[in-house]
């Protein structure tokens, strides 16, 4: 799945499955500066920087939805290549620590992670593309949406899917709270917004409040 969007002539985004679970990496970038931020970098590293590349970008971000394995494993990588920071919430540090350990569980090879740079914090304005952050726990205690105003897109990660919701049966995982990060900060967006969601097809915030059958209605 690869896709663009364009706000004007300056805002760029282009999504596609990555890593041994095809979680959704996306990469969106400011025409006007050329800069880039990567999200869920989840493997397939050469694969992520060809196609920035071929959109004439430079990576300065690359921020996580969360810490579970199939979103951060090719981090390392994207930043040896080009010397991007490295983003996540505090809360999911310790996921980010059990790495070895949530490969071992998955059966997918280890790849060490370097630390991350710094935190990214509800509400931070992030590094480029008008974005900022939304905490959203539930899937894990430190998911974080990415919520693009001007280009009414929102990154969700796994907190939201088309029709369905991110599991809570893993690390820190809470029903109710992903219940309320949802239905308080995700569905008083835009209704038009489009949502990436962290594996599989785009979906709308309109679309998720009638239809969904776990929050929706």
């Amino acid at each position: 799945m690869s896709s663009e969007q364009a706000q004007g002539s300056t805002f760029i985004r282009r999504t596609f499955p990555v890593g041994p679970l095809q979680c959704n990496c996306t990469i969106l970038g400011d025409r006007r500066t050329g800069e880039a931020m990567v999200i869920d970098p989840g493997g397939d590293a050469e694969k992520i920087l060809a196609e920035v590349e071929d959109l004439g970008l430079k990576v300065v971000a690359i921020y996580h939805t969360h810490a579970h394995l199939d979103h951060i494993l090719a981090a390392g990588a994207i930043k040896a290549k080009t010397g991007a920071p490295i983003y996540l919430h505090e809360d999911d540090r310790f996921l980010w620590d059990l790495l070895e350990q949530q490969c071992r569980m998955f059966g997918v090879p280890y790849a060490p992670q370097p630390d991350p740079d710094a935190h990214v914090g509800d509400d931070q304005v992030l590094d480029c593309c008008g974005g900022v952050a939304i905490h959203t726990p539930g899937h894990s205690p430190g998911s974080t949406s990415f919520w693009f105003e001007d280009a009414k897109l929102l990154v969700a990660g796994d907190t939201l899917f088309r029709r369905s919701i991110g599991r809570t049966d893993l690390w820190g995982g809470d029903y109710d709270q992903l219940e309320k990060s949802i239905k308080e900060r995700l569905f008083t967006l835009d209704e038009s917004a489009t949502v990436v969601t962290g594996h599989g097809p785009d979906t709308s915030i309109g679309e998720e409040r009638e239809e969904n059958p776990f929050v929706g209605g």
